[in-house]
């Protein structure tokens, strides 16, 4: 495979940017490989600036349901760019995303649009403390909720890789409020709220983990933490980032019929354009500034450009049976990779389009086992796919991701290249 270009556009970008990426894991260093250089993405199709094409299971982190540059959504962008890119004044548009927003979510009466993950969970957790008049946040190992400071405590996705507790630049100031438990266990949580729950603020979590790799919340886990939030008067978020509107149209709670007072949403809200969004109850929202003493901005904030994409989107993902189709392509396809893994050290979780292949002896239930999966043979099965020409996502702590337009001849091609790459190792 011919990487020239690919290899001095690295070189260059780290004269100018830190490490030549722009989000750390984006380097590749975990797997041993040299950053991919894209030029263009279509449907499935990623082609770097060697006109090297690679079949995406990545897509962004999950935000392509529908594939790359998907021409309704592409067709209605060009049109709003026409109209102008950014006004920090109001649109039409906003309201249109939140009505669909929230018929979509039935925990959510009100939503308000941000720019990016991490600064919907910041602001979630704000207007927790402020509607609560408490300080602690309890969250759990291995779930990464964006790299706000009082957040970054035994995170997942690309932090999992740094040794301390919380990256450096944190005062211990900042996250003395932060409690991390270990990922569906409910003694733990019981015990710290016997003790604590008073104080507690708010509990949140990834309902399906997605940053230690996909790992599903045990049976009766997501409805016990809605009932002692009840109990102890705590709000319940839940950070749907990656999960809203990938697993269904309302996200992991509709999936699992579990109420959140608040919600956080990202990736594919937004189209594929910088956007995410919180919402829940309107006694809650109704406590963020104009109307409360909670204060959150953003000049970006509902970018109509950013809003067309979700609009049309949504839109999409609302017609009837897409996800039944979706979810049944995805079945057939793990139906088949669970096959191949048999009786190898290799462990599979999935759920609805997600899944990730834990190099592990062990079912992986938490952190702690996610943690202890072989990282050098993940890195030899990912430099093993990408000359193959397919793009998995670049971590053992990330999930992978299947979307309308990978091709039942995509997959099968896929399957058999995984065979081949876990048969080499």
């Amino acid at each position: 495979m011919d990487r020239i270009k690919t290899l001095q556009a690295f070189q260059e970008a780290q004269q100018y940017i830190p490490g030549g990426v722009n989000s750390p894991v984006r380097a590749l260093k975990a797997v041993g490989e040299t950053p991919l250089f894209i030029e263009k993405a279509q449907g499935v199709t990623l082609t770097d600036i060697d006109g090297n094409q690679f079949t995406d299971f990545c897509l962004s982190w999950g935000v392509f349901l529908l594939g790359h540059s998907h021409p309704q959504v592409n067709a209605a962008v060009h049109q709003s760019i026409e109209n102008g890119t950014s006004y920090g004044i109001p649109t039409l548009l906003e309201t249109d995303l939140a009505k669909r927003v929230t018929k979509a979510f039935p925990s959510i009466s009100k939503v308000r649009f941000v720019n990016s993950g991490t600064e919907a969970v910041m602001s979630a957790i704000r207007l927790a403390r402020g509607y609560t008049q408490r300080d602690i946040i309890v969250k759990f190992d291995g779930c990464y909720h964006g790299h706000a400071d009082h957040l970054l405590v035994s995170a997942g996705s690309a932090v999992a890789n740094i040794t301390n507790a919380s990256s450096a630049g944190v005062p211990k100031g900042f996250t003395q409020y932060t409690v991390s438990l270990p990922y569906n266990d409910k003694e733990a949580v019981r015990t710290y709220f016997q003790q604590h729950g008073s104080e507690v603020a708010a509990v949140i979590l990834e309902p399906v983990a997605c940053n230690m790799g996909v790992v599903l919340p045990e049976e009766g886990f997501l409805s016990f933490l809605r009932e002692i939030t009840i109990q102890y008067e705590v709000l319940l978020i839940f950070d749907e980032v990656i999960t809203g509107l990938r697993l269904s149209l309302g996200g992991a709670q509709s999936l699992f019929n579990v109420t959140p007072d608040l919600t956080t949403i990202g990736k594919i809200v937004g189209g594929g354009f910088p956007a995410a969004a919180f919402g829940g109850k309107a006694e809650i929202m109704d406590m963020l500034a104009p109307n409360g003493p909670v204060y959150q901005a953003g000049t970006l904030s509902g970018n109509p450009v950013a809003m067309t994409a979700g609009i049309e989107t949504l839109k999409i993902l609302s017609s009837e049976g897409f996800y039944d189709r979706l979810t049944a392509k995805s079945e057939h396809f793990f139906h088949e990779l669970e096959r191949i893994v048999k009786g190898k050290d290799v462990q599979l979780n999935h759920i609805g389009s997600m899944f990730t292949l834990f190099f592990n002896k062990e079912k992986v239930t938490d952190f702690e086992q996610a943690k202890a999966s072989n990282s050098a043979l993940f890195g030899a099965y990912f430099r093993s796919m990408l000359s193959k020409h397919i793009y998995i996502s670049p971590s053992p702590f990330e999930g992978n991701f299947i979307s309308e337009a990978h091709s039942e001849e995509t997959l099968n091609r896929t399957l058999a290249a995984i065979s081949d790459s876990l048969r080499l190792l």
